[in-house]
């Protein structure tokens, strides 16, 4: 008998193989399907063992000398999980849906069941055989799947409470390091004697950022507070103060532009000066309208190089020197050996004013 179309490409299915494995179990099996999956292809099911696909894998395991049993344990499947495709399931309820009507066996066994599950001793026997035995892969991933929406929002609040918990927990041992009631006092004193909140975390041995983050939820009011004094310039250049007294300064704004605009001296240089971090002493310039100049020191050195050199040649400037050499045909060569300087810094300073 000739078989229909369906048939034959159900057929040729049956005897594709998987391309690839998924993994390898303990004992050095690979296997062609994930743990605690069924990967079903309509009437299909994939074996994890070889990787064709067929309407019943039960019926085929024989052929790999495997149980059932032995075959959802190994891939972590549930025990009653069905290993054939839905085409072969419907098949088999439609012919046992007739034998229940034929066979009195049948009908008094099942009746027996029912009666099994509604006393609950079915649900017992099941719980006693599966003491002690891990649940299958399978059963935890429809277990993680199947928490709803209202469990979801319930556990992240309990998260975020647990967290909030240890956020205090740490700010409480902070502000006793420090001989403070809470963390709201040792920040608003902090804030007043001119303290940024970057500046407070790192003196207390946190993140910098972590009062900036954190404070809000655990004091809004000394977080405000403590923005508000970080708004005023006065209240941030109070902790300059006490440094500049000694070294002949009467304001942060002199200091800087003598130091920075007129000596030409890094911001690490003046922070290791005044002892205060690079980053006080950036936002201090930004504050104070002074531009920063990144490697003041090295770049007045440089431009004082050449104007010594341009002066020596009797030009205004190195550029110049360049342009009128070149427009005589002279060579990078020459104009290295006439003004005692190397190609590579002439050939910088021709290019800079183009």
């Amino acid at each position: 008998m000739r078989a229909e179309p369906a048939d034959s490409a159900l057929a040729s299915l049956e005897s594709t193989p998987a391309k690839t494995t998924v993994g390898v179990l303990f004992d050095g099996t690979p296997y062609f399907a994930p743990i605690g999956q069924v990967v079903a292809d309509g009437a299909l099911v994939t074996c994890h063992l070889c990787g064709r696909r067929f309407r019943s894998v039960a019926a085929h395991l024989s052929s790999h000398g495997w149980t059932k049993a032995l075959y959802c344990e190994a891939f972590g499947l549930e025990r009653r999980q069905s290993l054939e495709g839905a085409d072969t399931r419907k098949l088999r309820a439609a012919i046992f849906s007739a034998r229940l009507v034929f066979e009195p066996a049948l009908r008094n066994g099942r009746d027996r069941g029912h009666e099994l599950a509604r006393s609950g001793s079915l649900n017992r026997q099941a719980a006693d055989a599966a003491r002690g035995r891990p649940f299958p892969a399978q059963r935890r991933q429809r277990s993680r799947t199947a928490v709803s929406r209202a469990a979801r929002a319930q556990l992240g609040r309990a998260s975020r409470e647990r967290a909030l918990e240890r956020l205090a927990a740490v700010a409480r041992d902070v502000a006793r390091r420090h001989g403070y009631a809470d963390i709201g006092h040792l920040v608003q004193e902090m804030s007043r004697a001119g303290h940024s909140l970057a500046g407070i975390s790192i003196a207390c041995g946190l993140d910098k950022d972590w009062m900036s983050r954190h404070l809000p939820q655990l004091d809004p009011a000394a977080a405000k507070a403590a923005r508000a004094a970080s708004a005023d310039g006065h209240r941030l250049d109070a902790r300059w103060m006490p440094a500049l007294g000694t070294i002949g300064f009467a304001d942060v704004t002199s200091y800087l532009r003598q130091r920075h605009v007129v000596e030409h001296r890094t911001v690490n240089a003046i922070a290791g000066e005044i002892g205060l971090s690079f980053h006080a002493v950036k936002a201090a310039l930004s504050r104070h309208g002074l531009e920063v100049a990144p490697h003041a020191a090295k770049r007045h050195a440089a431009e004082r190089r050449a104007a010594d050199v341009a002066a020596t040649l009797g030009v205004d400037s190195i550029s110049e020197f360049v342009e009128q050499g070149r427009a005589s045909g002279w060579t990078w060569q020459r104009l290295a050996e006439v003004s005692g300087q190397p190609e590579t810094w002439l050939r910088r300073h021709g290019a800079s004013q183009k």
